[in-house]
């Protein structure tokens, strides 16, 4: 098992804010040099484009801890794989695997958050389609240096090379998903290890999800070891399960309300923390 820590760079607090973006970014680099420093073994860097983070370019925040750094692993958590453009998302993680003399990867997803689509001129009629055409790209630019590849979403590759080239083959790829069953199986098809993405609610509901995308798995060829899970989810370490939940809980109900409103949640309570 492996344990390591993702960041959204986010403040959602009035004390956060009152931090420079440019400390607070280099206090998440030092962050990860930390977490090399004490053992753990990833940290991811998510993708948002909204004023409380400073995550819209994970990779450029990768390459630096990858300087900073010795054994952890870096990886996107997630890169919104559907508004990117796959040829520059491969270059730009083989670039950060040469930094980091093999040590990135790549989770990837449709994402949760949709203000990608419009900034970069997507539909979010196309959200499904756009993710499955792009995901076959991707696989197919970490396959072959060469890519001969049409779609509807992107101009046609017609055997131009992919450079650089990662110093991993292949380079990681993690497919993340929420809740929807039909991404859990596509993961199993495909063979790509999975990271589930639990944001609230218990755990054990996304056992059956689980089970679904290894039966997909096997029923396509796949060998057990092949189908890695992964979970992504909140956490907050004190002293006591009390004091974690007393100093957690601010910033967790300013997060939810953040984007509550645009996804139809309701707020989150102090009642409904504690409950799960």
């Amino acid at each position: 098992m492996q344990v390591g820590i993702d960041s959204f760079a986010a403040a959602y607090l009035e004390q956060s804010r009152a931090v420079s973006p440019a400390d607070r970014v280099g206090e998440l680099v030092e962050q990860i040099e930390h977490a090399d420093q004490v053992g753990l073994d990833v940290f991811g860097i998510g993708e948002h484009h909204r004023k409380d983070y400073l995550d819209s370019a994970a990779a450029m925040i990768l390459a630096a801890a990858a300087a900073r750094t010795r054994q952890i692993r870096l990886t996107s958590a997630v890169a919104v794989l559907s508004a990117a453009d796959p040829v520059r998302l491969f270059q730009q993680y083989a670039t950060l695997d040469l930094l980091s003399q093999g040590r990135a990867e790549m989770v990837v997803g449709r994402g949760s958050s949709i203000e990608a689509f419009p900034l970069f001129g997507f539909r979010l009629e196309d959200y499904d389609a756009l993710f499955a055409e792009k995901l076959e790209l991707l696989l197919e630019i970490r396959e072959h240096e060469q890519v001969h590849w049409s779609g509807k979403f992107r101009p046609a590759l017609t055997g131009q090379g992919v450079y650089p080239r990662p110093l991993q083959n292949p380079l990681p790829i993690w497919l993340g998903v929420g809740g929807t069953p039909q991404s859990f199986a596509r993961a199993g098809v495909l063979g790509l290890p999975l990271m589930v993405a639990i944001i609230g609610g218990e755990p054990r509901r996304f056992r059956p999800l689980v089970d679904l995308y290894r039966d997909a798995g096997r029923q396509a060829g796949h060998a057990p070891e092949q189908l890695k899970v992964g979970v992504h989810a909140l956490g907050y370490v004190a002293a006591t399960t009390e004091e974690a939940a007393n100093e957690f809980f601010p910033g967790y109900a300013a997060a939810i309300a953040s984007v509550a409103k645009e996804r139809g949640w309701a707020g989150a309570t102090r009642a409904g923390f504690d409950a799960t």
